[in-house]
């Protein structure tokens, strides 16, 4: 017997809704998500499950995947928490980039809580959302201003979801995805154009104010104080603004180190059409803290000459490795004053990584919050001997050395999760000059985690809707080819995901994820034939035609 619901029946509570404003959200041209009357669902096995509702809520745990264990947190069998057979892999959802305006308040709450509804219901763990350091401390330095990001927090507490907060120390606006403008803090801001070298310089003189120059680490060029100090206030702010919620609701913090929230160098900014895929990309030492640094390291090993600037014989942003002495086959690259120089590059991002999440640590240990760092999926070139793009973002990662197990023994340190992109893609969807690889990549990563016991995580790279996408994630987070992943986070929640078939396919994803990958479809458990289950995206009064937003 097949499954019809129709009805304006709101699963907002009225107690949710009092005193907010009526929304206009972007995400949908509603304010309200509405279930109807049921009838049961037959399984495949003959037996009958009654999904029922009310006027103001729905039974999670026979329509939709289950939300039992409402404090698990994302771990695999990898993780002390989880049981020896545990293969299940708890999905996370980011949200819009500007769920906090720039006057520090929740946007659209109405629709915002209709939509992390709709999430719950598909059987989503939690949520993950940018602290924007742009924001929290506008006004001036240690004035931080946490009212809205309280109120997200309070609304995902009262839906039983949990969340992924992102130390967002660097700026919105400029790179692939970005889709709103959020500068670092005016007063950083003033601080940069009374001295430029604090942020990443390239060959040209060109200034990238994305993130602060890790070169200026330890110097105190903030008011006064070092840029490792102002991310640890910002941080101990957090932790006390949130201390009521942290292991429970706020189940992880992900440290931003550097650009797009990355341990990484800004080496292919998009802005201004600067770098397009698939460029190589260009090093990011050229202002003054990191040129002294290279001459230090160079005096250091005797070899004055090799501190002078960077590599001279580098090709530019989009260009390809061919083009450029030091990175074709067996280019400068390979030979002993480019070993020493992409040593200095990439050992000064491990420090940075090391001193922030050092920092971190000391922040938020006792709190049970998990610490996390993303790791950029830089998969273009991967199949040439240099891995040009991979180089100049720092990671010294070749066909004769392992980047990557570096960066995950330093995250071992610290304990944290090791958050890895482009888990969705496939290397037979790229271009085939790209000499692209995103399988070897997240293979090697994967391995490199598993050899360092540091537990892995994943996110899509690009936004991605088809179920050929949601197939491949589910593939990569299986341990066949070394560490599992604890935890998958989905980019990104907006207007396309409520798309019909496109959350059909989210559904499905994250039952498939729940239960380790064992369902193919959910349509081979339960017979919806026929069926018009669906949740409908509709204007208040739930009477005119809005979009769906398929649930199966």
């Amino acid at each position: 017997m097949a499954l019809t619901l129709r009805s304006s029946t709101s699963f907002l509570s009225p107690k949710d809704t009092i005193g907010l404003k009526t929304p206009n959200h972007e995400l949908f041209s509603s304010s309200s998500i509405c279930f109807g009357q049921t009838k049961p669902i037959r399984a495949k096995n003959n037996s009958i499950i009654q999904a029922t509702t009310t006027h103001h809520q729905i039974s999670h745990e026979t329509v939709f995947t289950s939300v039992e264990n409402k404090h698990h947190h994302a771990f695999t069998s990898s993780s002390p928490h989880a049981t020896k057979h545990d293969t299940r892999v708890p999905v996370f959802v980011m949200l819009p980039l500007d769920t906090v305006g720039h006057g520090g308040h929740l946007n659209k709450p109405r629709a915002m809580n209709a939509s992390l509804m709709a999430l719950k219901s598909a059987g989503v763990e939690g949520i993950m959302v940018d602290a924007w350091w742009g924001l929290v401390e506008k006004e001036g330095p240690l004035k931080y201003n946490w009212e809205g990001y309280a109120e997200l927090v309070q609304m995902a507490q009262k839906l039983g979801l949990k969340l992924q907060v992102v130390m967002s120390f660097h700026q919105c606006g400029g790179n692939v995805g970005d889709s709103c403008s959020i500068p670092l803090p005016p007063w950083v801001l003033e601080e940069i154009s009374k001295n430029p070298d604090i942020v990443y310089t390239d060959r040209s003189g060109r200034r990238n104010p994305e993130y602060i120059s890790l070169g200026c680490d330890a110097m105190p060029i903030l008011r006064g104080r070092t840029p490792i100090q102002v991310y640890s206030d910002f941080m101990r702010s957090f932790r006390d603004r949130f201390s009521d919620y942290l292991g429970d609701v706020v189940v992880e913090v992900q440290v931003g180190m550097g650009p797009c929230g990355e341990l990484r160098y800004p080496s292919y900014p998009e802005s201004n059409g600067t770098w397009r895929f698939p460029g190589i990309g260009e090093f990011q030492c050229y202002d003054k803290y990191m040129r002294a640094s290279l001459q230090a390291s160079a005096l250091g090993i005797g070899k004055k000459d090799w501190g002078k600037s960077g590599p001279h014989d580098t090709a530019k942003y989009s260009q390809f490795p061919e083009e450029s002495e030091f990175f074709k086959r067996d280019g400068t690259w390979n030979t002993d004053y480019g070993q020493f120089f992409l040593e200095w590059y990439s050992k000064k991002l491990l420090a940075h990584g090391d001193d922030i999440l050092a920092a971190a640590q000391g922040v938020f240990r006792g709190t049970g919050a998990k610490l996390s760092g993303k790791i950029a999926g830089i998969h273009w070139h991967y199949n040439t001997r240099s891995h040009a793009a991979e180089l100049t973002a720092g990671y010294y990662n070749t066909r004769h050395q392992d980047g990557y197990l570096p960066i995950a023994q330093m995250f071992g340190r610290h304990d944290a999760v090791f958050n890895f992109t482009c888990m969705e893609m496939k290397d037979g969807e790229q271009p085939e000059h790209a000499n692209c690889s995103p399988e070897g990549l997240v293979r090697q990563v994967k391995r490199a985690t598993k050899l360092a016991r540091v537990e892995l995580a994943g996110e899509n790279a690009l936004e991605r809707y088809d179920s050929s996408a949601f197939g491949q994630v589910l593939n990569t987070s299986r341990s066949d080819s070394g560490n599992a992943l604890c935890a998958f986070t989905y980019l990104r929640m907006n207007k396309r995901l409520f798309e019909p078939e496109n959350w059909r396919n989210l559904v499905e994803f994250v039952r498939n994820m729940s239960e380790g990958g064992r369902h193919k479809r959910i349509c081979e458990e339960f017979d919806f034939s026929g069926s018009e289950l669906y949740v409908g995206l509709v204007k208040a009064n739930c009477v005119n035609k809005a979009k769906e937003a398929a649930l199966v």
